[in-house]
């Protein structure tokens, strides 16, 4: 078995995952696995104990180690592609803490939480993705970080049905992956 690519260990914001090795930006760091809830599931385990990312409007997978302890940023240096693989959007050092934007996967006008990542870019609260600036949800569309019940529902929204203009290094990622 290779080795794992993250470990869990304590650090400012509680528990997280930090980089076991040097991971290169468009790289895959692990597979966010665990049962699929619904909605009324998820409230039902209890804030304390849901640990899950949306997938779909009434699908959440409840995430197991090490993924379970991913936490988030305003400034991510990963991010969720094809729904639960989770990708290096730049290069991360060994001892970084791997993080992503939570926003790229909520939309469920139900959950929010303060935000401590103490970003200079810090929104300080994690909000649904349409809640998240106009500039900020094209940019993470375009690098291919929003989960794709999201993508649809932000293109049928707002009109859009043409892709991204110009193919990022995550997005070229997620085509050589077939996603």
């Amino acid at each position: 078995m290779p080795q794992e690519k993250v470990f869990i260990r304590h650090g400012a914001l509680g528990r997280g995952i930090y980089a076991r090795i040097p991971i290169r930006a468009g790289e895959s760091i692990l597979t966010f696995d665990g049962p699929v809830l619904s909605h009324e599931q998820v409230l039902s385990l209890g804030e304390a104990q849901a640990y899950t990312i949306q997938i779909g409007p009434d699908e959440y997978v409840d995430t197991t180690q090490p993924g379970r302890y991913t936490n988030h940023s305003c400034e991510p240096n990963a991010g969720i592609v094809g729904d639960r693989l989770l990708i290096a959007l730049r290069h991360i050092a060994p001892g970084e803490e791997v993080q992503f934007d939570y926003s790229t996967t909520m939309s469920e006008d139900h959950w929010t939480m303060e935000c401590r990542c103490g970003r200079p870019s810090c929104r300080n609260v994690v909000l649904d993705f349409d809640l998240l600036p106009a500039s900020l949800q094209t940019h993470y569309i375009r690098l291919g970080i929003v989960q794709s019940f999201i993508v649809r529902e932000w293109r049928a929204k707002a009109g859009r049905d043409r892709r991204p203009n110009r193919a990022s290094p995550i997005v070229q990622f997620r085509r050589a992956e077939g996603f």
